[in-house]
């Protein structure tokens, strides 16, 4: 009966670190019984802005509540500022979330995936990204996959857009990421039938399109794509311009995947109702952490869709064990996406997953299972840099959603 008892807050700490190439963000949760939880609020575009956030705003408002009332502080943290739903928030929101249930499973003994409501999966499928400028590298990539045991791979010839050859721009071009659409399309169809012809059946492919497509060019990829026997084709649309996705279901039946640019439930209640993806993949801390994600994914069940959260390299360990955890739980998770975690990283936090021959198993430890050291996170202080894949281009110089 203890556990039943108040678990106050005493403190939040927040830790902007770029160990490797990206910036992460981390939450701890202290309580008055000596429990603490992490959670991840990792926004690698402005982890400052949400460390404010954390610090400033989250930490003043729940210092003194009970830890053991999640749904309360989640929706409060929601309401607090007012104007809500927006990245930087969520993700503060998110970071806090995750670590009271990091401390509820540890205060009940159980991992997370237990204390929702145990396994529906012994394993999770993995899939990696499998990427290099030219098929004949494109190929080891695929193969040494293949060694480690994925049967689901992401294929990209060249970054989003493709890798365009002779791209022709108007003078003194604007600077930027330039690729061409057309291109794009035809050498991206090609290199789905080269990896056919040479596999067969013995994987099967993922795409991201990255928003690199007008509406009636997604409708003519997405077609174009379906005799390869796609897993999904991500993203092919940006989020402003999902309403096309009703035409294109009604065109073609390669599966969708879409979600992780999603903040609210505004960008994602009619898709589901409507049942025009087959995949979702939002980013459990861009939507507000564990206690959204949770109701996001019953909402999708109930539609037929499944789940294929956002896992890429600009992560923490604490979120990508998260997500497996969700994983492991959830009926309707169907993948989950790996790049496996840098050095430096891996000095920094412990108990980091990584799938074995093609799946993911849950981390067998009280709350959410992964550590943080501390005294290391000041050495790898934040460093900002412009990121300008975000500047992408078409050939004219019009910059379109990256």
């Amino acid at each position: 009966m203890n556990n039943m008892t108040p678990t106050i807050i005493t403190d939040i700490k927040s830790f902007a670190i770029k160990p490797d190439r990206h910036n992460l963000l981390v939450v701890k949760v202290e309580t008055d019984k000596g429990v603490s939880g992490l959670g991840c609020g990792t926004f690698q575009f402005r982890p400052l802005a949400v460390q404010t956030v954390v610090d400033d705003y989250l930490k003043p408002l729940l210092i003194g509540r009970d830890a053991n009332q999640i749904e309360d502080i989640w929706q409060v943290m929601n309401v607090n500022s007012y104007w809500r739903n927006g990245p930087i928030t969520n993700n503060a929101i998110s970071g806090v979330d995750m670590a009271l249930w990091d401390i509820k499973g540890k205060l009940a003994d159980m991992p997370l995936y237990q204390l929702l409501g145990g396994k529906a999966r012994t394993a999770i499928p993995a899939y990696t990204h499998a990427v290099a400028d030219n098929l004949e590298d494109l190929y080891s990539e695929i193969d040494k996959f293949l060694t480690e045991g994925y049967r689901y791979i992401r294929c990209q010839l060249g970054f989003y857009g493709g890798n365009p050859e002779n791209l022709q721009t108007p003078e003194q071009p604007i600077a930027g990421s330039y690729f061409d659409q057309e291109d794009y399309m035809q050498t991206t169809l090609q290199m789905f039938q080269a990896i056919q012809e040479k596999y067969g059946r013995q994987f099967q492919m993922l795409h991201d399109v990255h928003e690199r497509l007008h509406p009636n060019q997604a409708i003519q990829f997405a077609k174009a794509a379906e005799p390869y026997n796609l897993f999904f084709l991500e993203d092919i649309l940006p989020p402003n311009q999902n309403e096309w996705l009703a035409q294109l279901r009604s065109q073609s039946a390669t599966p969708i995947a879409t979600g992780e640019l999603f903040n609210n439930p505004m960008e994602w209640k009619e898709l589901v109702r409507n049942r025009q993806i087959d995949f979702m993949r939002a980013h459990v801390s861009q939507i507000g952490g564990i206690t959204p994600a949770l109701k996001l994914a019953h909402f999708c069940e109930a539609m037929g869709i499944r789940i294929a959260w956002h896992t890429p390299s600009d992560i923490s360990p604490v979120g990508l064990a998260v997500n497996t955890h969700l994983n492991i739980h959830l009926h309707n998770a169907a993948i989950q996406e790996n790049i496996d975690i840098p050095a430096n990283t891996r000095t920094l936090f412990g108990n980091i997953l990584a799938p074995e021959k093609g799946f993911f198993y849950p981390i067998e430890q009280s709350g959410i299972g992964v550590t943080f050291n501390e005294e290391l996170a000041a050495q790898h202080p934040v460093v900002y840099r412009p990121h300008e894949w975000t500047q992408s281009r078409t050939p004219d110089g019009t910059i379109v959603t990256p």
